[in-house]
């Protein structure tokens, strides 16, 4: 810590500013103005610093997305030398860029194989928003215009624009706005924890996943498009489905001809020791948005990998797809994503989270289940889970979810790690880079504030 009287200076100026004019999103704004921001100035590799000098192991990958960790020179090179060369232009009117055009075919060397075109936006907010577009216009052109209805998961997150909140299943959210918009609707999420019951979780999988079933036959099938869900729900709290869950999805979504989308925004680019979410669970989705992790957050970009079968309908019948930002494809962030992506791929980190880090994880964070606590651990690959409960026995929560979790959350920045709470849920998302040291260290750090969270509500 670096409290000196020129730092607490430019700190408060900072905040002073901040409170002033920026609003920040997803923040109580007046609790904020009381307190001040945390300002972040530097990072480098999984470590942060702020205008104090306070260093913080960043435990979130800055939103899920810095996979290559901070501070990698090759990525701010490829922004300057494209700026220098041809610093924007947009893809609208027949027109591409060198960048665009590269990262598209690399996008489709990576991905599932039947993905093989790529629609860019800048975030993946956006991609969710083409993908309601996207989804509606291919019915159309199907000549089945009443297939509109897309169906997602209660307490899902994919986007806070209009439509992709619309998508999401969380509360909090359709009480601002007069969401969702008309469309779509939601069904359970598989999280065993707290759905699940006296049953076992392969059990509760095919409930759940029979949810889709029962809410399409509600709707009728001439009326549904689409279901969409993520992998593992990220911003959700980590909710890893039971394995049973994903193949019943994909026989109902081919059974009742109704398209998969398939949200990588999180799991994308290594995140669960493959590149993507699809890969580890075997499915083919019909359109996968991508973003976060495509150029580790280096610059704003994300995209809809869009399937054969969607694609070639678009492009054979559909004139005109009257959608697009100005920023789409745009020539530096499509330059730093394929820069990114080759990282990935030539240094093998994904391969590296896959048999060695990853497994090394979920190895150590598994050993906080025994803390008074913590009602259950989960994970995969490199994002990770602690559920904070009253009772471990019962699986009983505390009476006012977010409570513990928000004073945990606290405790942690103010102990040097970035953890994120969701409720009572724990989460982490760290840079794909870390070490096995640098593990030990995020797992020594969590208990620590597990053991300061549980000293002030008085638990031993």
């Amino acid at each position: 810590m670096n409290d000196t009287p020129e730092s607490l200076s430019i700190t408060s100026d900072l905040q002073e500013a901040d409170r002033r004019h920026h609003l920040h999103p997803f923040t109580d704004h007046k609790q904020l103005g009381k307190k001040g921001s945390r300002v972040i100035t530097r990072a480098e590799g999984v470590y942060l610093w702020d205008s104090d000098g306070s260093k913080l192991l960043d435990g979130m990958a800055g939103l899920w997305c810095v996979n290559v960790g901070y501070g990698r020179q090759e990525l701010a090179q490829a922004a300057y030398d494209q700026m220098l060369k041809l610093p924007f232009y947009n893809t609208f009117f027949q027109t591409a860029t060198p960048p665009a055009i590269e990262l598209a075919a690399l996008l489709a060397e990576i991905t599932p194989e039947h993905l093989n075109r790529v629609f860019f936006t800048n975030s993946g907010s956006e991609a969710n928003d083409t993908v309601l577009r996207m989804v509606r216009r291919y019915w159309d052109l199907q000549g089945q215009p009443d297939k509109k209805t897309v169906i997602s998961r209660i307490n899902a997150y994919h986007g806070s624009t209009v439509a992709a909140a619309s998508l999401g299943g969380m509360k909090p959210m359709h009480a601002q706005g007069d969401l969702p918009i008309p469309g779509i609707v939601h069904i359970e999420q598989p999280y065993w924890y707290e759905n699940g019951g006296d049953l076992s979780p392969d059990e509760y999988g095919i409930v759940a996943a029979r949810r889709l079933e029962e809410k399409i036959n509600e709707l009728g099938e001439d009326q549904v498009a689409a279901f969409i869900a993520e992998p593992i729900q990220g911003a959700g709290g980590v909710i890893v489905p039971p394995e049973t869950y994903w193949p019943e999805i994909k026989r109902i979504c081919s059974e009742y001809d109704i398209l998969l989308i398939v949200d990588e925004v999180i799991c994308g680019f290594g995140r669960l020791g493959r590149w993507f979410g699809s890969d580890y669970y075997g499915l083919t989705p019909d359109l996968m948005p991508v973003a976060k992790g495509l150029s580790s957050g280096y610059l704003p970009i994300g995209g809809v990998m869009v399937s054969d079968r969607v694609a070639v309908t678009l492009i054979e019948e559909g004139g005109d797809f009257n959608h697009g930002f100005t920023y789409s494809g745009h020539p530096a962030a499509c330059a730093v994503a394929a820069a990114n992506v080759r990282i990935l791929r030539d240094e093998k980190i994904i391969e590296r989270v896959d048999t060695d880090t990853g497994p090394y994880l979920q190895q150590r964070w598994r050993e906080l289940a025994d803390h008074p606590l913590v009602g259950e651990v989960r994970g995969v690959g490199f994002v990770a889970a602690l559920e904070l409960v009253k009772d471990k026995a019962t699986r009983t929560f505390f009476e006012k979810r977010g409570e513990v979790g928000g004073l945990c959350r606290d405790i942690c920045f103010d102990n040097g790690l970035v953890m994120r709470a969701v409720q009572d849920t724990m989460i982490i998302s760290p840079p794909l880079i870390m070490s096995r040291e640098e593990i030990d260290e995020l797992v020594t750090l969590a208990h620590q504030c597990l053991e300061l969270t549980a000293k002030e509500l008085g638990v031993s």
